[in-house]
C-alpha cells in the first residue's frame, strides 16, 4: 500500500495499539497517527480492577508496548489529544487544540465511559468510578489504608473485582445489586450464585434486589448510601460499577450509523468506506450470530484491534472470534468463552464441584455447547471453544462425567 497515505486511529487504548500492529503486519508502510485523550502510553485495562488495584502491579506493567516500540514501528503517538470533530466529506479530524489532521482512512477506537450514578450525591468526595488508570490509582489510594466502609453499587464484574481488592486491604465491604444474584445478567442465577457465595465466604456483605436512591454526605465527603427503602448503609468510600456507555458522540455528529455503538460490518467498516470502528465502541456484525454484537472485554480489544488494522491495510477480514473474558477474585480464577445471548434458555451442566469452586460450567442449548466457564481448572478454555465452534451434539450426562476426558468426548462426537 502506498507510503504516502495517512491512517489515523482515534483512541489510544489496547484496540488502537493493536490496530497499529495489524496495519504494519499487513504491510501498510504509510503514516500512522495514534490519537489518545489520556496523557499516557496505551495500556490494558483488566489490571485496573485486579493486579494494579491490589498493588501487585505498577503502571509500567500495564503498557501495551514500551515507548520505543512506537518509534521503531513509525507510529506517531499523540497523547493528551481529544478529537472533537470528524468530517467524512473532507477527510479531516479536528483536535481540541484546534489542529486539523487529514486522513486517507480512519479508525474509531474511542472506547466507552463509565455509566454515572444518576441520583443525588454523585459528585461527593469519596465516590469513585473505575475506567481509566488515573481512576484506578486514585481508588487504590482510598482502599490501601484499610478499615474503611466501602460500598459498591453494582454486582457485575467490576463491582465484584473491586470488592475482592477492597477486602484484601482489610476494609468492610458491602455490594449492592438490583438482580437476584450477582452477575445474573452475564452468567445467570446458577453460576452467579457461586460468585455470591465466594464473596460472602470472604467477608463481603452481598445485598441483592436492592435499589439505591441517593449518595449522602457533606463537604468532607460521602457518608452513606441511601436505599430505595430509606435505609442508609454507612460508607466512607463508594464505588459505582453500573456498566459503561460507548463513546459515540464523534461518530454520531459525523453522521455515521449508531445503534448500541458504531455500526460496522464483519470487516469493521462503517457505511463510509474510509472510516472503520473497533473495540468497546463498535457494534460489529458477527457472522455466527447473524447480527451486530458489541463486546467490552479485553480479548475483544486485543483480537479485534489487530484484525481491524489488517482490514484497513487491505486484508480480507470476517471477524468471528468467540467472545472471551476472565476474572480473578479472592482465590477464584476463571475463563469464560461463549455467546451470552444463547445461554438465556440453556441448560447449565457442571463438570466438577461448584461448592469447592473447582469446575467447568457448560451452557448447552439444543444439544450443543454455546458457552463454557472454567473455574480454578486450567488449560481447557481452548477445548471449550472447540465445542462451541464445532457445534457438535453432546450428551449432558457425558459432558458432566469427569471420568471421560473432554478431548475424548470431543473426538467421539466429531467422528
Amino acid at each position: 500500500m502506498s507510503n504516502d497515505q495517512t491512517f489515523i486511529i482515534v483512541g489510544a487504548g489496547l484496540a488502537g495499539a493493536r490496530a497499529a500492529e495489524g496495519m504494519r503486519e499487513q504491510g501498510f508502510d504509510g503514516r500512522i497517527l495514534l490519537v489518545g485523550a489520556e496523557d499516557a502510553l496505551p495500556y490494558i485495562r483488566p489490571p485496573l480492577s485486579k493486579e494494579y488495584l491490589t498493588g501487585k502491579m505498577e503502571q509500567d506493567d500495564t503498557f501495551v508496548h514500551p515507548a520505543e516500540w512506537y518509534a521503531e514501528h513509525h507510529v506517531t503517538l499523540l497523547p493528551g489529544a481529544t478529537a472533537v470533530a470528524l468530517s467524512p466529506g473532507t477527510h479531516e479530524l479536528t483536535l481540541d487544540d484546534g489542529q486539523t489532521l487529514h486522513y486517507d482512512k480512519l479508525l474509531l477506537a474511542t472506547g466507552a465511559s463509565s455509566r454515572r450514578f444518576a441520583g443525588p450525591g454523585a459528585d461527593l468526595i469519596g465516590v469513585h468510578h473505575l475506567r481509566t488508570f488515573g481512576e484506578s490509582a486514585h481508588l487504590r489510594e482510598w482502599l490501601e489504608p484499610g478499615l474503611r466502609n466501602v460500598v459498591i453499587v453494582g454486582a457485575g464484574w467490576i463491582g465484584l473485582e473491586v470488592a475482592s481488592a477492597a477486602r484484601g486491604y482489610d476494609n468492610t465491604v458491602t455490594v449492592l445489586g438490583r438482580e437476584t444474584v450477582p452477575l445474573n445478567v452475564a452468567i445467570g442465577d446458577e453460576v452467579g450464585a457461586v460468585f455470591g457465595q465466594l464473596h460472602r465466604d470472604n467477608g463481603v456483605t452481598v445485598r441483592m434486589e436492592t435499589g439505591v436512591s441517593a449518595l449522602l454526605g457533606d463537604a468532607n465527603g460521602v457518608t452513606g448510601v441511601q436505599l430505595d427503602t430509606g435505609e442508609v448503609v454507612p460508607a466512607d468510600v463508594v464505588v459505582v460499577g453500573i456498566g459503561a456507555v460507548p463513546n459515540v458522540t464523534l461518530a454520531q455528529d459525523a453522521g455515521l450509523a449508531v445503534a448500541n455503538g458504531i455500526v460496522v460490518d464483519a470487516a469493521f467498516r462503517t457505511l463510509d468506506p474510509d472510516i472503520y470502528a473497533v473495540g468497546d465502541v463498535a457494534s460489529v456484525f458477527h457472522p455466527v450470530l447473524g447480527h451486530p454484537l458489541r463486546i467490552e472485554h479485553w480479548a475483544n480489544a486485543e483480537n479485534a484491534g489487530r484484525a481491524a488494522g489488517r482490514s484497513m491495510a487491505g486484508a480480507a477480514v470476517s471477524y468471528d472470534e468467540i467472545p472471551y473474558f476472565y476474572t480473578d477474585q479472592f482465590d477464584l480464577g476463571m475463563e469464560y468463552s461463549g455467546y451470552g445471548e444463547l445461554t438465556r434458555t440453556a441448560q447449565v451442566v457442571f463438570r466438577g464441584d461448584p461448592v469447592k469452586r473447582e469446575f467447568i460450567a457448560f451452557w448447552v442449548a439444543d444439544g450443543r455447547v454455546v458457552a463454557g466457564m472454567n473455574v480454578n481448572v486450567w488449560d481447557v478454555h481452548e477445548t471449550v471453544q472447540r465445542f462451541i465452534r464445532t457445534g457438535v451434539q453432546v450428551d449432558p450426562a457425558r459432558l458432566a462425567d469427569e471420568n471421560i476426558a473432554l478431548e475424548d468426548l470431543l473426538a467421539s462426537t466429531t467422528g
